[in-house]
């Protein structure tokens, strides 16, 4: 029996990683997929050697080091153990390039699926990458040049998350995911998106809170006599726990917490606030207006102000090469300043038609593309080469 092995490292990623398996088990139904990730990959049918860490960002990082080593070191045994045929990394570079080595070293075929932005920093990772892994699968159009560039054979293969997205449309339309959330069909619905790292819901979760107590009270919304609901779909593999404070303030402040249900909370939105990421990607591709926030510590982002190398953070952004979302950093990222972008968006028609506009721009090229399904393929075409 052939073995695959996918590692990923946080939410978007394991979904990635849980979309690919089924993908592989639909081509082959015998295969043994063993990894590392969280509960959707699980579902997915892949054997877990270890659970994904919720360690990012440099302070966090350095607080969650001995769950980084333990993960390594079980992945380390896993490649010894199972030697599988091929090991597929879902970005994570800081610790799927260390395991990349060890693979090399081990003569098991590497590919890495969803490229470090490498494009935003740290360019100088690319000759590594380059010797590491036998081939690239990467999610934006303009990252494939950039690996061939360096001598990788490298695929664009489109983006998982429309594969999500194209799923969860075929079920239902706006009015249907509404009452499916248990909200109200008539009323419009602003969803709030805080991310999943532990420092993006410290940060924007009293954000949030302070939006929805200011925007219910708003009087220029009042006047304009739109009586909003709200909805904070969190990531499957959030600790309720650890945030339960801020999730009952904004429980009584009449937000429903819905776990796992981002794209259809987002399928059912008018507009969105959201942490600069991989959602503003998917807020995108479901032509949803959205503002986007990100805080970090000081330190960090000034860290950041002089490593990373783009215009704007958001992907919307980057993949347009212009402003179509504002994005309110830091201090920036304030309720005044958050309301002032979502009235916007509310009764300037024409600013409201022009971003939606561009977020089909942005979406052309992906569609048609089936990541999942092009990926697997790419894995058996390894395996084959490999035996």
């Amino acid at each position: 029996m052939a073995a695959i092995m996918i590692i990923s490292g946080e939410s978007s990623g394991e979904l990635y990683g849980a979309l690919l398996a089924n993908a592989l088990k639909s081509k082959w139904p015998d295969v043994r997929i063993i990894g590392i990730g969280g509960q959707r990959m699980s579902e997915a049918g892949v054997e877990l050697v270890s659970r994904i860490s919720d360690a990012f960002g440099i302070i966090e990082a350095v607080a969650s080091l001995r769950k980084l080593k333990t993960a390594y070191n079980n992945a380390i045994e896993a490649l010894g153990k199972f030697r599988p045929d091929v090991l597929v990394l879902i970005d994570y570079p800081d610790f799927n390039l260390k395991v990349a080595k060890k693979a090399k070293a081990l003569g098991i075929k590497v590919l890495y699926y969803v490229s470090p932005q490498v494009w935003a920093w740290r360019k100088g990772r690319v000759p590594k990458i380059a010797s590491l892994v036998n081939r690239m699968a990467v999610l934006l159009p303009f990252e494939e040049k950039i690996y061939k560039d360096a001598g990788l054979k490298c695929d664009f293969v489109g983006h998982p998350i429309l594969e999500e997205i194209q799923g969860v449309l075929a079920k239902g339309n706006k009015t249907e995911f509404k009452t499916a959330l248990g909200l109200d069909p008539d009323k419009p619905l602003l969803s709030l998106l805080p991310g999943s790292r532990p420092h993006e819901l410290k940060k924007l979760l009293p954000l949030m809170i302070e939006v929805v107590r200011q925007f219910r009270n708003d009087p220029e919304i009042l006047k304009g006599n739109r009586e909003y609901q709200f909805c904070m779909p969190l990531a499957p593999n959030t600790d309720e726990q650890k945030y339960h404070g801020f999730l009952e303030t904004l429980k009584k402040e009449g937000v429903a917490i819905k776990k796992g249900e981002s794209v259809k909370a987002l399928a059912a939105s008018d507009m969105a606030v959201v942490a600069s990421g991989t959602a503003t990607l998917q807020t995108a591709f479901l032509e949803v207006p959205m503002v986007v926030v990100y805080k970090m510590s000081p330190l960090e982002f000034q860290i950041g102000k002089r490593i990373i190398n783009v215009k704007h953070i958001s992907l919307a952004n980057i993949l347009a090469g212009k402003e179509v979302v504002v994005e309110l950093l830091q201090e920036r990222a304030n309720p005044g300043e958050t309301i002032k972008e979502l009235k916007k968006i509310m009764f300037d028609i024409e600013y409201r038609g022009n971003m939606i506009n561009q977020f089909k721009k942005i979406k052309g090229p992906f569609i048609g593309k089936k990541a999942s399904q092009r990926v697997a393929d790419i894995i058996l075409e390894m395996v084959i080469w490999r035996k």
